[in-house]
């Protein structure tokens, strides 16, 4: 006869997370946000000197302190980071600059607004990677709610800013000249 372990009453066992699949989902993510802080630094020097560069120099504050913020948590669950993950996110960010924008010489409305989707779509998964981690701090006190809370809410507001810029831009870009 075997011997059954039984908890107390009242008590409950949560499942211990999987740090193995937790490191490469924050690698992933930490790809993902070397990409982002390349593009948007990127698309800064691009409109330097106009209104929109104003608008996006905040948000791409806040996206490399979001960055930081990542390697900080990483470090604190004791997650390496996978350089070879962080040079594939910077290579990758290269490589799309070759998209094809209609305009062999100069740059392109339409460079922007594709850069400026392309960081909302980034933001959009940055958030739910901060989510994720908000459901899993319920069983891991290395995980700070607070913090992750702030860090949601700084990204809808930086997706937020990222949607009014793109819709400006489709007048822009559209637009009969």
């Amino acid at each position: 006869m075997t011997e059954q372990r039984t908890d107390p009453p009242g008590a409950h066992r949560t499942p211990a997370t999987d740090m193995s699949l937790l490191g490469i989902y924050l690698n992933d993510h930490l790809a993902g946000a070397t990409a982002g802080t390349a593009r948007i630094r990127y698309l800064l020097r691009s409109c330097r000197g106009t209104a929109l560069a104003d608008a996006l120099a905040p948000v791409a504050a806040e996206i490399a302190e979001d960055r930081a913020s990542l390697l900080h948590i990483m470090r604190r669950l004791d997650v390496p980071v996978r350089r070879y993950k962080v040079y594939a996110g910077r290579a990758a960010e290269q490589m799309s600059r070759l998209k094809s924008n209609g305009s062999l010489v100069r740059r392109s409305p339409l460079s922007t607004l594709w850069e400026l989707e392309a960081m909302g779509l980034g933001v959009e998964g940055k958030m739910a990677g901060w989510q994720t981690l908000h459901d899993l701090a319920a069983t891991d006190a290395r995980l700070d709610t607070r913090q992750l809370d702030d860090l949601i809410e700084r990204a809808r507001r930086q997706r937020a800013t990222l949607e009014e810029l793109r819709r400006k831009q489709v007048e822009v870009a559209f637009r009969e000249t």
